[in-house]
């Protein structure tokens, strides 16, 4: 069942989620089946997955159960009418980030990591033929996973960094409308 960001657990990656009242989110005007607020495109994906969609009256981004073939929670982001260019631009590398390891992770998933007999059927296998099959697979892969952590240390960094800004741009506007207001 979908639930808001507020009882958020961490799946990976870590930093995507970690602030996940960040601001808004999309500039899809809501359609027939997506609540005001919302993309209708994001809002049908997700309730195709969970069966609900967030309420209208809802203003965070919602998490919702893991999808079946990447094992990583799909995320509706909020939009907010007042986004500006700068929260925009942080929405969507959220959501490219999540687009990129939903695909990495279903195609990870769906290429198989067990070790196979003969026939095609999973091996069972002791802890040492695990340390080597693990090992022999790392090795075999090694430079993939270097780009990857590379890729993703670079996403989430900027995601990181946009954050910030969108920080400080609030602080600083709110500091000028209590000014403005004293």
């Amino acid at each position: 069942r979908a639930r808001p960001d507020k009882s958020l657990r961490f799946p990976r990656p870590l930093v995507i989620y970690l602030f996940s009242n960040a601001p808004g989110v999309c500039k899809y005007p809501a359609g027939p089946p997506a609540p005001c607020g919302w993309g209708a495109e994001e809002a049908k994906r997700f309730s195709k997955r969970s069966g609900t969609f967030p309420p209208a009256h809802s203003h965070n981004d919602w998490i919702g159960p893991p999808d079946k073939h990447s094992n990583l929670r799909p995320v509706i982001f909020y939009v907010s009418p007042e986004e500006s260019p700068l929260e925009r631009r942080l929405r969507e590398a959220r959501q490219e980030a999540q687009e990129k390891e939903e695909f990495i992770y279903s195609r990870l998933k769906a290429k198989g990591l067990e070790m196979r007999d003969e026939t095609g059927q999973k091996a069972t296998l002791n802890a040492e033929e695990m340390a080597d099959f693990y090992k022999d697979f790392l090795s075999k892969n090694f430079r993939k996973h270097m780009q990857y952590n590379r890729d993703w240390y670079k996403r989430n960094f900027t995601i990181t960094y946009l954050m910030g800004q969108v920080a400080l741009a609030r602080a600083l506007r709110w500091l000028r409308w209590k000014k403005k207001n004293s």
